[in-house]
């Protein structure tokens, strides 16, 4: 299909991924918690424009420029682990009742799931490596091919975006009840989200 080798196996491999917590997911949890449904699906919208962006860079051949010159991967890592070490931090240091950390426009929360999408360049590595897999070197087309793939991947992460958001939405109608709950749950997703940023800096 369109030159994919297994296009079965490269679905599943896709779900998995998206499956997979991460930074991506707890924007997207977190935009659905404090912008309900309009916020869930805005992030959902930065994370594919953040991806398709990234898969992109990676097919013009940026991770072997990012391979050639470390000291401008190491730097764009390090401004995505200080980026959500700093979101995360803000959402520990947050007063009940005060100014929610993630703006609840959405267009905004499209914003936030953009740039912490964008500011990963490990996922640059990772389309690199992982497109290969999929490619049939006898029947690939060239740009139909990696088209098909974009298009694929957009098209499952909007569909397991649009379920996050749908069952985050329907839990935080819940546990905006219990004020305590809500306090505890955004300082977790502090603390993973500064979590990610240590584990972004450290990793090599």
């Amino acid at each position: 299909m369109f030159g994919i080798a297994d296009y079965g196996a490269f679905v599943a491999a896709i779900v998995l991924f998206l499956a997979i917590p991460g930074p991506g997911n707890l924007a997207l949890i977190t935009s659905t918690s404090k912008g309900g449904l309009r916020g869930g699906m805005a992030a959902t919208m930065g994370v594919i424009a953040g991806d398709q962006v990234l898969m992109w860079m990676a097919v013009a051949g940026v991770a072997a420029l990012l391979a050639t010159y470390p000291a401008a991967f190491h730097l764009v890592q390090w401004l995505g682990a200080a980026y959500l070490a700093w979101l995360g931090f803000k959402m520990l240091m947050a007063r009940p009742g005060g100014q929610p950390v993630l703006n609840i426009k959405p267009h905004h929360f499209f914003q936030q799931a953009l740039t912490i999408t964008l500011l990963n360049p490990k996922a640059i590595v990772f389309y690199m490596a992982f497109f290969p897999l999929f490619v049939d070197p006898v029947r690939h087309q060239g740009l139909l091919t990696f088209g098909a793939m974009a298009i694929t991947v957009a098209a499952l992460t909007f569909l397991y975006g649009l379920g996050a958001t749908l069952l985050t939405h329907f839990l935080a109608e819940r546990m905006r009840a219990n004020p305590v709950i809500s306090r505890t749950l955004n300082k977790l997703a502090g603390v993973f989200l500064i979590g990610f940023g240590v584990k972004l800096a450290l990793s090599k």
